[in-house]
């Protein structure tokens, strides 16, 4: 009779065990196949998981298709950029007067989408030109693309090379829009397209006199490249943020307040050292993730 009073009772805590772990609310997260995203989702869900959530990540995604995704109910949580909403998304190819009012548009947009953007985080994910070490030590004076274009211009004689990956070079608002902007006059001789990655590699070889890079690559600092101004402001703001499906949002609204202080913690250089242990250190994603939430403890709300 112990015997089967033990294994009854076995079998109803086995029971409430499904049953607790049934009563998990499931996120769905996506990630686009770029580290940052990978980075932000396992971020996500590591933390999610700690408050209470089931949560389940699909990365590796082109933007349509996790846009698509979300938008049809697939995904419930993505971490976005603005611009790419505003233009990629929303199809508004004017430039907005700041950050603020890109977030705002977005925010409107994407809402007749049934789609909620959560509080944005402090970093921009958006494109610069670069000089390689020593291109740097050489033009110390040379800190704005301005100051770039008039060393170019004045310089014709000496061969330039400025390396652009390919989609950038062959986008209307890519070089074209950058030329006329800053009134540059690139050639065909001074141009190198190339894939995104390779840029990198002849910034830190200096085999290139300036390069197209993303301004939370955790190459920046490694190769010790240096950053120049976008004084005319033409590239736009990538201010990335938690989008998440109304639905969802409604159902869970602790989601806002669990995610705000996770936002709050990521500026330009956190995601640069997040990436760069990640593409230049070749540690997991998931470790990077666990290492982060260890060194900055976020509040629990209970779902």
């Amino acid at each position: 009779m112990k015997k089967v009073i033990a294994l009854l009772l076995g079998a109803g805590l086995l029971l409430s065990g499904f049953a607790q772990a049934a009563e998990k609310p499931l996120i769905r997260i996506g990630a686009r196949v770029f580290t940052e995203q990978t980075v932000l989702a396992e971020i996500t869900a590591q933390y999610l998981r700690a408050n209470g959530f089931d949560v389940r990540v699909t990365g590796g995604l082109g933007s349509s298709l996790a846009r698509q995704a979300q938008e049809t109910g697939q995904l419930d949580l993505m971490w976005e950029y603005t611009g790419v909403s505003l233009v990629s998304y929303n199809h508004i190819d004017e430039r907005m007067p700041s950050p603020e009012a890109t977030y705002a548009k977005v925010k409107e947009l994407d809402a007749r989408k049934g789609l909620v953007w959560l509080k944005p985080s402090k970093f921009s994910n958006t494109y610069a030109l670069a000089l390689p070490s020593e291109v740097a030590r050489e033009y110390p004076q040379v800190n704005t693309i301005s100051q770039l274009n008039e060393v170019l211009e004045a310089e014709q004689s000496r061969k330039h090379l400025v390396a652009l990956d390919t989609e950038f070079a062959n986008r209307p608002d890519g070089l074209d829009g950058l030329q006329a902007r800053y009134g540059m006059h690139l050639g065909r001789a001074n141009i190198r397209q190339m894939d995104a990655g390779l840029v990198y590699t002849a910034l830190r070889n200096n085999q290139v006199f300036a390069g197209l890079v993303y301004t939370t690559d955790g190459r920046l600092n490694a190769f010790k490249l240096k950053l120049l101004e976008d004084d005319k402001h033409y590239f736009p703001d990538y201010t990335a943020g938690p989008v998440i499906r109304k639905a969802v949002l409604d159902a869970h609204p602790q989601l806002a307040e669990l995610l705000a202080p996770l936002a709050d913690q990521l500026d330009d250089e956190t995601m640069r050292q997040l990436n760069a242990k990640v593409d230049v250190q070749h540690q997991s994603p998931s470790s990077v993730a666990a290492a982060f939430l260890r060194e900055h403890p976020l509040h629990e709300v209970t779902p």
